[in-house]
């Protein structure tokens, strides 16, 4: 166990001697770890015999008297794969709901027992009983490791998520037979009348086992023969009964071959389906973002390979909070992302709006429209989205339907093809949010003049071929309402390129434009080594269309990038940071070393040069020592060179050199 690891597991040992038993959310929070960290950690302390896990679903960890940390950290191999698994902990298999009387002669529980189930081929491993505290990150890297080699390591979530959404599916269609089976006697009763009313669940899956107390689930894990042709069936099926999934989850055909030979192979796949059900995915065994986390932690660690092209952006989850918080949505709004990957940035809107709402009612519980229990009083946000590739638009809108978010996401370039439109002109938003990839350099001038939506005012130049980021900026402002807010994210380079040059500088020139309209909020500097594809920092540039009066005329700066723990293989944001960031910008507070508030004529002194660390710095003042002090100091170092020179000689003389 390395040094870093040893003090971390110190320090959860101190918090267990301090609090006793903590659940596993409750742990991360107090210590303001990440998960992937704080399960490495735990997964550590576990197997020295020093922390011991509870068994509730929500997971909980207790510390165990006498216990030594000896275990190593777990490790990854040069191709990203782990070099050792944590071993994994069982957990008591879910309760059969009211209604469902266990049969004779029966395995109790949800289906998922150790047992192989009948007709499995010998080529998969053993079926192990589903874990409830194994967490997102070990049970999604077991079945990275189930079909390892079988395909490009970034490609690996084009196969595992859609299987992922479809296990939830399937747990979650289990939870409704079970409340239905409650009021008429049976699951065969509860099948039989879902068949007949679809409308009794909201997605209908044509999957009944032929013992209906199995899982619905068990349909897939029991595919013996000719795996891939049969799964890709139905999953279609799946498809066809439901047309909101139609293009969605029937994207991958996991039979198909390339030059011959089949891409997925049967007994991967076979291993595959294992993996995955080692977890259940249903209403109360998981938080509804599975998808989305799950998309996110692929996305991460396959970064190196995977995290390169438009799509597949990744945005660190703390930055999309911090966006959230600033933009303030209220309820009802609508929510632009015109480059949206899986959603994330969507998601943290209407996550943060949720929590605004919770915490700034009235004292006592949340006010709901129907009553104790039922949906709240206020209307959700409504989520629009562009993706341009799409396997990634596939996920989006998975990940919209397991939230049961208002998201319309479109496929297609929203660079030359906006799909948003009301009356031939660009659809306008209350809000947008955005991580377009940087620097695109694939946009012409004539790509900029040719625009027929005028994003693009001739007043405000083009942004040149070199880079399109405030090409991205320009298309955002002409998303907005007059009355609407922006947050993207933005390479460094973007809040200073070309300024100070004695040539003309196209960037600068679309920069000022913004400056010189007072539409640049805030900007916001980041710690270095955040994003996946990058060690660049990054800056999140904020627009409003229409200032409150005592901001007009002034642009806030953040410099944070001194607010960061240091994480492997990146930094990330500590839950204080973000706390203080937002507090910051939320109050347009004047902190010494943090922000700044810049009139615009300084800005434009400085050549329209809008990065925080041009005017915010962040070091030490740097301290000079007399020059007499630090020639005294050279020469007591020349006696000493000269003392030693003269003692080596003596001792090889010593020896006949």
């Amino acid at each position: 166990m390395n040094a870093t690891m040893e003090q971390q597991a110190e320090a959860l040992v101190a918090l267990l001697e301090q609090h006793g038993s903590l659940g596993n959310g409750k742990a991360r929070q107090l210590l303001g770890w990440d998960e992937v960290t704080y399960d490495e950690v735990k997964q550590a302390l576990v197997a020295s015999g020093q922390v011991a896990q509870g068994r509730g679903r929500g997971g909980s960890i207790s510390l165990v008297a006498g216990g030594q940390v000896v275990a190593e950290p777990i490790g990854l191999q040069a191709n990203g794969l782990p070099a050792t698994q944590p071993s994994p902990v069982p957990y008591p298999t879910a309760k059969r709901g009211p209604g469902r009387p266990p049969k004779a002669d029966k395995p109790q529980g949800n289906g998922l027992e150790a047992d192989k189930p009948k007709g499995r081929k010998a080529s998969g491993p053993k079926a192990s009983k589903p874990q409830a505290d194994k967490s997102l990150e070990t049970w999604i890297w077991d079945a990275a490791c189930s079909i390892r080699g079988a395909k490009d390591a970034p490609k690996y979530k084009d196969y595992i998520l859609p299987l992922i959404f479809t296990k939830r599916l399937c747990d979650v269609f289990d939870d409704e037979l079970d409340r239905i089976a409650a009021e008429v006697g049976s699951r065969e009763k509860a099948f039989k009348l879902v068949k007949a009313d679809k409308k009794l669940v909201r997605f209908y899956l044509p999957l009944q086992p032929a013992d209906p107390e199995q899982p619905v689930w068990s349909v897939v894990r029991t595919l013996s023969d000719r795996i891939g042709e049969q799964l890709t069936t139905h999953l279609r099926d799946i498809a066809k009964a439901n047309p909101l999934l139609q293009g969605i989850i029937d994207r991958v055909d996991f039979n198909a071959t390339t030059h011959g030979q089949r891409d997925l192979a049967d007994d991967r796949l076979s291993n595959l389906i294992e993996a995955i059900s080692t977890k259940r995915l249903g209403l109360n065994d998981v938080e509804a973002d599975i998808i989305g986390k799950s998309y996110e932690y692929l996305i991460r660690k396959f970064a190196e390979g995977g995290g390169q092209s438009a799509g597949e952006f990744y945005t660190p989850g703390e930055v999309g909070t911090i966006m959230a918080r600033v933009l303030e949505c209220e309820p009802g709004m609508e929510i632009y992302d015109p480059c949206c990957g899986s959603g994330g940035l969507l998601v943290k809107c209407e996550s943060e709006m949720e929590r605004r709402m919770s915490v700034g009612g009235p004292p006592g519980p949340p006010v709901h429209s129907g009553g104790p229990g039922g949906p709240p009083a206020y209307a959700p946000l409504r989520l629009y989205g562009q993706e341009y590739v799409p396997e990634t638009w596939a996920m989006a809108n998975m990940n919209m339907i397991i939230h049961d978010m208002q998201g319309q996401i479109e496929i297609g370039d929203t660079f030359k093809n906006p799909k948003f439109r009301e009356r031939g002109r660009l659809k306008a938003f209350d809000r947008v949010v955005a991580n377009p990839m940087w620097n695109q350099d694939w946009f012409t001038e004539a790509d900029y003049a040719n625009d027929e939506l005028d994003r693009f005012p001739t007043g405000a130049g083009f942004p040149g071929k070199a880079s399109a980021d405030w090409g991205w900026a320009q298309h955002i402002l002409a998303s907005l309402k007059p009355t609407g807010r922006a947050a993207v994210v933005l390479d460094t380079g973007a809040a200073s390129r070309g300024s100070g040059n004695d040539g003309n500088s196209k960037e600068r020139e679309v920069r000022r434009w913004f400056v010189e309209n007072d539409l640049v909020e805030s900007v916001l500097y980041l710690p270095d080594n955040l994003f996946y594809n990058t060690t660049a920092p990054g800056i999140v540039l904020f627009l409003r269309r229409a200032k409150p009066k005592a901001r007009q005329g002034q642009v806030l700066l953040v410099n944070a990038g001194q607010l960061f723990e240091k994480g492997k293989p990146k930094n990330f944001l500590a839950p204080a940071h973000i706390d203080r960031i937002a507090e910051v910008m939320l109050g347009w507070q004047q902190v010494e070393k943090l922000s700044r508030i810049v009139p615009v004529e300084e800005l434009a002194k400085n050549d329209y040069n809008i990065s925080p660390s041009r005017y915010i710095h962040t070091g030490e003042a740097a301290s000079y020592r007399p020059i007499p002090q630090i020639v005294q100091e050279l020469e007591a170092i020349e006696v000493e060179v000269q003392r030693t020179d003269e003692e080596l000689k003596r001792i090889l003389t010593g020896l006949g050199f």
